[in-house]
């Protein structure tokens, strides 16, 4: 980037210009229409200016270049983007794991380090600077460009995958900053300022509203519920912050929903009480220790709720409890469902997933469940939450030899040896091929029933049927993971 200075100045000095400004108008030729003549007028309820809060915090605000090892192929975007897929399994308390959104990055095969940008800012005057994980993730060398034209090179303070949040640091004294320590709430509707570093144009300014938020299944992590804005924001925009009016911090940009990879108004951002504890803790140790109970929960579906007789979709159902683990220790099991977690009620896998990671290990988590249709309640021992490659279950699943015989809900079934029934055949036109269930499928239980025999799943669904219920929740295992399915109880369209 040899004209970086001249870019950074041309874009320091348009800044105000990218501005909504009052009392100025450009003319199709170009030329500035002085107060007086014929202006464009702000938005209703936006300031007349944006330029008091920019010149505030814009000199906090970094370029961060990387050098990262060579890629074998392409890929697309320099900042976060993707599209939902459609039927996506729920998350799990233990990965927190909901999926969404594919996150790519932007570059170019060749033999030499590629050569990546972001953004980032100083959180303090002696040179910690946040940014997003992805930005400096696997970077063999960072070097952080600021607003009055250093050039500094940056190493790893520390990363959390799980949120996209890294903290790099500088060498150095008297940095402008910005802090947390007053962080604002934002609400749907509020005027936003995103700066950054797209497309390597340091020191952008763009302005938009507050989109939404509590954003979820916009990224694979159960511990950020995303802010949603429209202010613009595009490759090389990832890590940088977002203010509100005052100058406080409430968000860092992290991803953009696009079919392009450019900005159609759609950007995401961690809010700043997440970040701002992430940072806390890399600063303090270098890591975030999130705490674990050692079971895997599911969101609890309108449907799943009705095939298991609950009246309330509130909660969410426990797949697997690791029976060495802190769940087990304290009573808690498969099939239970968790309506709060130290008192805050949880409608989601991810809500759990949040509130057993507030934890640290060896804290009490007060867990209350529905078991059997009454509340119970569990004081668990929070463990230490595992790295993500510890928490993947091998399958270990051998191929069963008893023949399969035909059983309810349109499925071909046969006694697995390591307990449950496999399924080897599937009636295309049952609900339970439309729900996804296919052969190598183990199905454990059928509601509270284990099951080991194709009669054991008719018992179960026969008394379902008396109980009045539409359908049965199957608990299913593929691939090391359990998910609880409610399958029709209604026999395939002929």
């Amino acid at each position: 980037m040899t004209h970086r200075k001249a870019l950074y100045s041309a874009a320091a000095g348009a800044l105000a210009a990218a501005m909504f400004a009052s009392g100025y108008a450009v003319a199709q030729d170009g030329a500035v229409n002085a107060p007086g003549q014929a202006a464009v007028s702000p938005a209703p309820g936006a300031p007349a200016s944006f330029a008091d809060i920019v010149a505030k915090v814009a000199p906090a605000v970094v370029q961060i270049d990387v050098e990262e090892k060579p890629q074998p192929v392409s890929e697309m975007g320099g900042i976060p983007f993707g599209f939902t897929i459609p039927g996506a399994p729920g998350g799990d308390g233990q990965d927190g794991g909901q999926q969404g959104p594919f996150s790519f990055r932007f570059v170019q095969p060749q033999q030499g380090p590629v050569e990546a940008a972001g953004s980032g800012f100083f959180v303090s005057d002696d040179g910690y600077i946040v940014t997003n994980n992805h930005v400096v993730d696997g970077a063999q060398k960072i070097t952080v460009h600021t607003s009055d034209d250093r050039t500094l090179t940056a190493t790893v303070v520390g990363q959390d995958p799980s949120t996209d949040i890294a903290v790099i640091k500088v060498t150095g004294t008297s940095f402008a900053y910005v802090s947390f320590e007053n962080r604002a709430q934002p609400r749907v509707g509020d005027w936003v300022v995103a700066v950054g570093n797209p497309f390597g144009l340091g020191g952008t300014a763009t302005a938009g509203i507050v989109s939404a938020l509590g954003r979820q299944n916009v990224s694979g992590s159960s511990y950020v519920d995303y802010m949603q804005i429209d202010a613009p924001i595009n490759h090389g925009n990832s890590g940088g912050p977002t203010f509100d009016l005052e100058g406080h911090v409430v968000g860092v940009n992290t991803a953009i929903f696009s079919p392009s990879g450019g900005s159609v108004g759609i950007g995401f951002d961690i809010p700043a009480d997440v970040a701002a504890k992430v940072t806390h803790d890399l600063i303090a140790d270098g890591k975030v220790t999130r705490g674990f109970i050692g079971a895997t929960v599911q969101t609890l579906t309108p449907e799943l709720a009705d095939s298991m007789g609950l009246t309330s979709v509130k909660g969410a159902i426990v797949d697997q409890v690791n029976p060495d683990g802190p769940a087990a220790a304290a009573g808690v099991k498969s099939g239970d469902v968790i309506l709060t977690v130290n008192g805050h009620e949880v409608d989601s896998a991810a809500a759990v997933t949040r509130q057993v990671g507030m934890a640290k290990p060896g804290e009490p988590i007060m867990v209350r469940v529905k078991r059997g249709g009454v509340a119970r309640d569990f004081t668990i021992k929070s463990g230490l939450r595992p790295d993500q490659a510890s928490l993947v279950t091998p399958t270990g699943q051998a191929a069963p030899e008893p023949k399969a015989t035909p059983g309810a809900l349109g499925l071909e079934l046969a006694p697995d040896p390591k307990g449950g029934l496999v399924v080897k055949g599937v009636d295309p036109k049952s609900d339970a091929a439309a729900k996804g269930l296919h052969p190598g499928d183990v199905i454990l239980k059928a509601g509270a029933h284990e099951l080991a025999s194709a009669g054991d799943l008719a018992d179960a669904t026969a008394q379902a049927k008396a109980a009045g219920r539409k359908s049965v929740p199957l608990l299913v295992l593929r691939g090391g993971q359990r998910i609880y399915v409610p399958i029709d109880l209604a026999p395939p369209a002929a």
